[in-house]
C-alpha cells in the first residue's frame, strides 16, 4: 500500500555541461524542479550511511489501438483506464523504492485523435495508469518522441507532471533539459538520465535543440559527471538504442556500453546502471567494467500480431543498491519475466513456470545469454 511519505525530490540547481546549445543561449542553472511522487510504504528511518533500496525498470509502453480500446472498455466507455491493464505487474512495481518505465509514445489531446504506428498519439490517461501502478520516473526519449511534434512532447510531459511521475529525456525548455530527474531513496540522491539514438528522421523543433536528448557517449558521460557534481549519489541512465527485433546486442550497443561503463572520475564510476529499450524483444543483461547493463528490456505494453508475438515479451529488472564506503553499489541483481497477454481482455502479467511457461523460458534464455548468471543475476518472483 502506498503512503504519503514517498520520496521527495530535493531541488537541484544544475546546468549540465554537455548541453552546449543550452549554454549558448545563456541559460542559467537552476529553476523549478519537476514534481516528484509521494513516498512508497515507509521502511524505517535511514541510518546516517543510508539503507539498501531497490530499483525496478521495465520496458517500452506502446499503446497500440487494441490496447487503447481495452483501456476504454475498462473505463466503461468514459475515458481510458490503463491501471487495470497494468494491475498484473503492480506487485513488482509498487513495492520498489524507485520504479522506472519507458514511455515510448507521445500523448494526444484529451479527446484524441489517438493513433498507432507509424506516428503514435496515445491518450494522456496513460500517465495516471503508470502512477497508479507505482512508477516514479519514466524515460521519454525515443524514436517516437516527436511523432506529434513539439505539441505532443509538451502534452506528454504535462500529463506526467499532473500524475506525479518524473521524466527524463525530453524537455519543454532549455532550463528543464539542463536538469535530470531527481529522486531519493534509502538516503541516496538518484539522478535519472535518458537518451535516444534518433527520432525517426523527424527534426528537432526549430530553435529547440534541447527538446530530445540524443545519444552520444561523450555527452552522456559529461551529463553524468555534472549530476555527480550537483550531488547525485547514484546515476541511472536509460538508453533507447540497438536493432529492432534482434535478441543479441549489436556492435554499437556493445561499444557504447563499454565506453559508458569505463567512465571514471577520481577512480570512481560515473554511471551506476544502464537500462536499454527499443528492441521490442528481450535482450541480455551483462556486467561490463563492473557495471550492470541491460541491453534491452523488450516491450511491456504492446499488442503485436502472431508473426511478431515476441514483441509482447520482456524482462523486468530489479537491482538493489546498498551503501559501501562513500559510494553506492549494486548488492543484488534480479529479473522477472513480463508478458503482454493479448487476451481478450488485454493484460500485462508476470510470466512464471506455471503461467505462460514458454514465454518465461524464452525471456530467461535471452536475459542470461551473455553469462549474467555467473555475475550473480538471479530470477525473482513477484512479491519477493
Amino acid at each position: 500500500m502506498r503512503c504519503a511519505l514517498r520520496t521527495k525530490a530535493a531541488a537541484w540547481g544544475l546546468a549540465l555541461g554537455a548541453l552546449a546549445a543550452c549554454s549558448a543561449q545563456g541559460t542559467a542553472p537552476g529553476g523549478p524542479t519537476q514534481p516528484s511522487g509521494p513516498k512508497k510504504a515507509a521502511r524505517g528511518e535511514a541510518s546516517a550511511k543510508g539503507r539498501p533500496f531497490t530499483v525496478v525498470a521495465t520496458g517500452d509502453v506502446i499503446p497500440y489501438p487494441s490496447v487503447i480500446r481495452q483501456a476504454q472498455t475498462d473505463a466503461g466507455g468514459a475515458g481510458f483506464d490503463f491501471s487495470r491493464i497494468l494491475a498484473g505487474v503492480k506487485p513488482v512495481v509498487d513495492p520498489a523504492d524507485l520504479a522506472v518505465c519507458h514511455m515510448e509514445t507521445p500523448y494526444g489531446p484529451p479527446d484524441g485523435p489517438f493513433t498507432g504506428y507509424p506516428m503514435f498519439q496515445s491518450p494522456p490517461d496513460v500517465a495516471q495508469g503508470l502512477r497508479a501502478t507505482g512508477y516514479d520516473s519514466c524515460s521519454t526519449a525515443s524514436n517516437h518522441t516527436l511523432d506529434a511534434g513539439a505539441e505532443g512532447l509538451h502534452r506528454t510531459l504535462d500529463a506526467l507532471d499532473a500524475a506525479g511521475v518524473r521524466h527524463a529525456g525530453s524537455a519543454r525548455s532549455a532550463g528543464e533539459a539542463a536538469r535530470p530527474a531527481r529522486l531519493r531513496a534509502g538516503g541516496a540522491d538518484v539522478a535519472h538520465l535518458a537518451y535516444t539514438y534518433g527520432t525517426n528522421g523527424v527534426p528537432l523543433p526549430e530553435g529547440q535543440p534541447w527538446a530530445v536528448n540524443l545519444l552520444d557517449p561523450e555527452r552522456v558521460i559529461a551529463d553524468a559527471r555534472a549530476a555527480r557534481r550537483a550531488g547525485a549519489d547514484v546515476v541511472l541512465v536509460s538508453v533507447h538504442w540497438g536493432t529492432e527485433w534482434q535478441q543479441a546486442p549489436d556492435g554499437k550497443q556493445l561499444d557504447q556500453a563499454r565506453r559508458l561503463t569505463a567512465a571514471r572520475t577520481g577512480g570512481k564510476r560515473d554511471i551506476d546502471l544502464i537500462i536499454g529499450t527499443h528492441n521490442h524483444v528481450p535482450q541480455p543483461y551483462e556486467k561490463v567494467n563492473g557495471t550492470w547493463v541491460v541491453y534491452g528490456l523488450g516491450d511491456q505494453v504492446a499488442s503485436f500480431v502472431p508473426g511478431k508475438a515476441r514483441g509482447n515479451e520482456g524482462s523486468m529488472a530489479r537491482f538493489t543498491f546498498a551503501p559501501q564506503g562513500d559510494r553506492w553499489t549494486v548488492s543484488k541483481a534480479e529479473f522477472l519475466v513480463g508478458h503482454s497477454d493479448v487476451g481478450p481482455p488485454f493484460r500485462v502479467v508476470t510470466a512464471t513456470r506455471n503461467r505462460f511457461p514458454e514465454v518465461r523460458d524464452r525471456v530467461r534464455e535471452a536475459v542470461l545469454s551473455r553469462g549474467a548468471a555467473q555475475d550473480g543475476l538471479t530470477e525473482a518472483t513477484a512479491g519477493e
